[in-house]
């Protein structure tokens, strides 16, 4: 190894330990479903984005292992070479009809879609207008795009469509998520759609913790909201979390999702998602569209989480969704915290800068249909227990 690179990654270690912010992986050694065992300790998790409990599905998983036995393990080629088999076109129809667009194209990552699809529509001269909290990846292909940048208050429609009225010449993108992944709550998507349309404004929307959650047979916050193509031409949102596989798409109408297969860079030169991914998604998102019972207790588990700590007087944001942050401030209180949640059998993540904040370090609790009334009663208790034991100051930021 080169000495200055050498070098280079040590001094970078250790200021990143100085902070207190190392970051290690925890090893999952089960299945990724409620019940783990993590790093040898047998938990329950309330950290991962399983929403409707798919992940751990028999017939998603039975789909899986059928598709490998009969289509082999991989894809071979980029879908634009020979990797695009009839799993993906099938799985790309099914989406579109899901979320009410003509076209869905099919992307093997949240990340590579979002990146891909704004650095296809704008570049040099045009503008994307972005929530400032919106997902790494939208900030990214952002940056990436080469367009000019103009991020606006969080949650702020009056202030998206005054960047929209200052961005003079080229395109214009508005970029937001519909529910924002460290914070739950949801963006004004109608808002933020009349002041598109106003400005001659593209409206681009990551479903991607709306999708199975919310809406009509589950079809996300943006068909909650009532918002077809023509209100919000670009909708993106992924297989990994409710539908419980892996994967993303992005939908809209036929023109504009032909001109992103012909020119979206992060999907025409990677290898295309194995086509037994493709299987096991068509069936979780079948399980997702047709069960309104998972839909119901996910959403009755919420209601419960909240009215418990409101009870127990612990601080709750403005959050509907099955992301339930708790804000406890201080980075070291956040890591005391989810370490006595560990020691209480509860795998809860402490989510710090830069991911959040400063001063907003957080216990990111998540909330899923493979839950039981009585996990979620157990863990709001030993929240409680801990938060008291942890000494934490009050940080209440909404109720």
């Amino acid at each position: 190894m080169s000495a200055s690179l050498a070098r280079h990654a040590r001094a970078q270690l250790a200021e990143i330990a100085g902070q207190g912010r190392i970051r290690r992986r925890r090893v999952i050694d089960s299945g990724h479903g409620v019940a783990v065992t993590v790093d040898g300790v047998s938990a329950v998790n309330f950290c991962n984005n399983d929403y409707l409990g798919l992940a751990a599905h028999a017939d998603v998983a039975e789909a899986l292992a059928e598709a490998a036995r009969r289509l082999g393990s991989g894809s071979a080629a980029s879908q634009m070479v020979t990797g695009h088999n009839a799993e993906h076109a099938a799985l790309e129809t099914e989406l579109a009809a899901w979320v009410g667009r003509e076209r869905a194209l099919v992307f093997s990552t949240g990340y590579a879609v979002n990146l891909g699809t704004i650095e296809a529509l704008v570049g040099r001269g045009d503008h994307v207008i972005a929530d400032a909290r919106n997902h790494a990846s939208l900030i990214d292909g952002a940056r990436l795009s080469g367009a000019s940048k103009h991020i606006y208050a969080h949650g702020d429609a009056e202030a998206a469509a005054a960047r929209l009225a200052g961005a003079v010449d080229g395109h214009r993108l508005l970029v937001t998520d519909s529910i924002f992944s460290m914070d739950g709550d949801t963006a004004p998507l109608a808002a933020l759609a009349g002041a598109a349309a106003t400005h001659d404004g593209w409206l681009m929307v990551d479903d991607a913790h709306g999708l199975g959650v919310f809406g009509p047979g589950g079809a996300g916050r943006v068909a909650e909201a009532g918002l077809g193509a023509d209100r919000v031409p670009i909708l993106t949102a992924t297989l990994g979390k409710a539908a419980g596989v892996a994967g993303a798409f992005v939908a809209g109408d036929h023109d504009v999702i032909e001109l992103l297969l012909q020119r979206t860079r992060s999907l025409i030169f990677s290898t295309a998602m194995p086509p037994a991914v493709a299987a096991a998604a068509r069936t979780g998102v079948a399980i997702a569209r047709q069960d309104e019972t998972r839909r119901r207790h996910l959403h009755a588990l919420i209601a419960r989480f909240r009215a418990n700590l409101r009870a127990g007087d612990l601080p709750l944001a403005a959050s509907d969704s099955p992301i339930q942050p708790v804000i406890v401030g201080a980075e070291d209180d956040a890591l005391a915290l989810s370490e006595a949640l560990a020691d209480r059998g509860f795998l809860v993540g402490a989510i710090r800068p830069p991911t959040v904040a400063p001063g907003t370090s957080r216990l990111r609790i998540t909330l899923t249909a493979a839950h039981t009334v009585d996990q979620v009663d157990a863990l709001c208790q030993a929240l409680c227990a801990a938060w008291q034991a942890c000494g934490i100051a009050d940080t209440r930021v909404a109720s």
